[in-house]
């Protein structure tokens, strides 16, 4: 199959904006509990759908009294919390334009995000983000209006917002149409310069109206959701408006180091999260296990887990296998089960693969992780995995109103009411982005015989070696990645004799895993990477991953590097993926050692 189409399930309403999907909740449940905000204490405080719409239009109309006009753009730089999705509405419904801009972004990114977007308004979170915007407050001149969270602007804001009327905000969200700018949403930048990213009103309810359909079972007055990604990207604002239209109640807690309570007192019933967080949760629960004496019994439970859940896809599970689980579901699985707040029944993940271990181990959890597929440039989701349509590994079949199409050199293809309207001030990446009306993602993939999307990489990255082999590198990444020890991976080898890694450790992991391993817990990275015991587990992860490929494909010699891979070395986008072009050019001197030797010699290479 080379191409698949559902039909919108839903029909569209060229006047309808972001703004309507609150009115429509506000019709149909108003004293529905549709956010839950934490309190120091542990609990949560209930916000009603006509509480939360309450506070929207105070705070528009205090955007009004401040001088904000319809069709002007407002930059934010705020971690994920309540106040992000009451601003996003209240914009909308003064009738500007909300742009993004990453929490973690530097001076100089700021600077070039307000700039090509010609915002006019800047709303930060913390004195640090602030302090960020006013390194380069001089270069953003037609910056005028700055609110500050962190100074009580939200708070005031309505307050002199009186005066303005209630028939002037009902004006103002009726200005725009489903064709005009909902928001522009920039690009991470992986590949070069950020692009703005316009995405309409239709985009955004078009999206949302025909996946709340499908994802019923999902997203409803019944479910609960803990958000704790960014809401700057497309993943958790496109979730963020689902709630809202669906009714589905949401918390925040943008502190990693307070998600564990925050789970276990919210209780969600579904997660958003990258794969990257399901495999910390994995393997911190298994260091865990093994600094308690329970690591065998703990791999013992996974592997059962996992044999559990694919005995499951094959129809039929064996009597012991099923008494071995169930043994095993009660003593090991349940707990990890009661940590994420008991109630957990889907995740949905995307940005990167998770892989079928984690997939059949979660879903053996009693998690079905509804992997999906999607980019900044298609509103987010272009397939997903849904309860009722499930295979693990693919990321699914379209949602309704989009089409996918497999192109002759493998790259996927979108059209549908979910692509965006082009780039920002860039007609020619918006024509080069475009063929006969279809947007070329730059990823590869293949449809199956059930019209179920598989994805094996992206066209860019494909490495070309000097033998012609073309191999995928996210094949050989991402299993490499999931080992506890490995916080990132980049394979290597374009134009070179044969495929070599990039490996840096994982600092939170690297403590646990030298304890339980009998070694100095305090070990420094430069003198772990070097380590026998480090290297050998590296080494046996590379080999798990080398089992899956061709000889031509497997990686050959690798080095551990005595640094990390993190946003601020400019290393990882904001949604932690890596930017390959700039290790590439950073760590090029290591590159060039790993290729210094006899180039069929496997094994290890540490380069100082």
């Amino acid at each position: 199959m080379n191409e698949t189409t559902m039909a919108a399930i839903v029909k569209h309403d060229p006047n309808a904006t972001v703004s309507d999907l609150l009115e429509v909740r506000f019709q149909e449940t108003p004293q529905h509990e549709l956010f839950s905000i934490p309190r120091q204490d542990g609990g949560w405080d209930s916000v009603t759908t006509a509480d939360f719409r309450a506070r929207v239009i105070a705070l528009a109309k205090g955007f009004v009294a401040a001088g904000l006009k319809p069709g002007d753009k407002v930059g934010i730089m705020c971690k994920v919390r309540f106040e992000w999705t009451l601003i996003d509405m209240a914009i909308a419904y003064a009738g500007a334009i909300l742009v993004p801009v990453y929490e973690t972004s530097s001076p100089s990114q700021i600077a070039y995000v307000l700039n090509d977007s010609g915002a006019t308004s800047m709303i930060t979170e913390t004195a640090d983000m602030f302090a960020r915007f006013d390194e380069i407050r001089a270069d953003v001149p037609a910056i005028g209006s700055l609110w500050r969270l962190d100074l009580g602007d939200l708070e005031k804001l309505p307050k002199s917002g009186k005066d303005v009327t209630d028939k002037e905000i009902e004006r103002r969200r009726n200005l725009a149409k489903g064709s005009d700018i909902a928001t522009i949403l920039y690009t991470s930048g992986s590949t070069g310069a950020p692009k703005g990213c316009v995405i309409t009103h239709s985009n955004f309810v078009d999206q949302i109206r025909n996946s709340a359909k499908e994802m019923s079972m999902v997203v409803n007055t019944e479910a609960s959701t803990l958000l704790f990604i960014t809401a700057a990207h497309i993943f958790a604002r496109v979730v963020s408006m689902l709630a809202i239209h669906s009714g589905v109640r949401v918390g925040h807690q943008a502190d990693t180091k307070l998600l564990l309570p925050s789970l276990q007192s919210f209780r969600p019933t579904f997660l958003l999260a990258v794969p990257r967080v399901f495999e910390k949760v994995y393997n911190s629960a298994e260091q865990k296990a093994e600094a308690g004496g329970k690591g065998n019994v703990f791999r013992l439970a996974t592997k059962t887990a996992i044999a559990y859940s694919k005995s499951l896809d094959a129809g039929r599970v064996p009597l012991g296998l099923r008494l071995q689980f169930a043994v095993f579901d009660r003593l090991v699985l349940s707990k990890l089960r009661a940590a994420m707040g008991g109630r957990v029944v889907y995740a949905v993940s995307g940005s990167a693969p998770l892989g079928l271990r984690l997939g059949h181990y979660y879903r053996a959890l009693g998690m079905k992780i509804l992997e999906g597929y999607g980019l900044t440039e298609t509103t987010a989701p272009v397939t997903i995995n849904v309860p009722q349509k499930f295979k693990i590994g693919s990321v699914g079949p379209v949602l309704p109103g989009i089409s996918v199409r497999i192109a002759k050199d493998g790259e996927v293809l979108v059209k549908g009411v979910n692509v965006f309207a082009g780039y920002w001030n860039n007609k020619k990446a918006t024509s080069d982005s475009f063929v006969d009306g279809w947007y070329k993602t730059g990823d590869i993939g293949a449809l199956d015989d059930d019209g179920y999307l598989w994805i094996t990489g992206r066209i860019k990255e494909i490495i070309v070696t000097a033998g012609g082999k073309n191999v995928a590198p996210a094949t050989l990444e991402d299993p490499i990645r999931s080992n506890p020890l490995v916080g990132q991976c980049v394979a290597v080898g374009d134009q070179k004799p044969f495929i070599a890694a990039l490996i840096t450790l994982d600092s939170e992991m690297l403590g646990p895993w030298l304890r339980n391993h009998k070694l100095d817990p305090d070990m420094s990275v430069e003198d772990a990477r070097q380590h026998p015991a480090v290297l050998a587990e590296v080494q046996s992860a590379i080999d798990r991953a080398n089992s899956k490929v061709s000889r031509a494909e497997s990686i050959r010699k690798f080095v551990i590097l005595p640094t990390e891979f993190t946003e601020d070395s400019g290393h990882l986008t904001p949604k932690m993926s890596i930017k390959r072009h700039v290790i590439i050019a950073d760590f090029s001197a290591e590159i060039e050692e790993l290729y210094s030797g006899n180039p069929e010699t496997s094994g290890i290479s540490i380069v100082g």
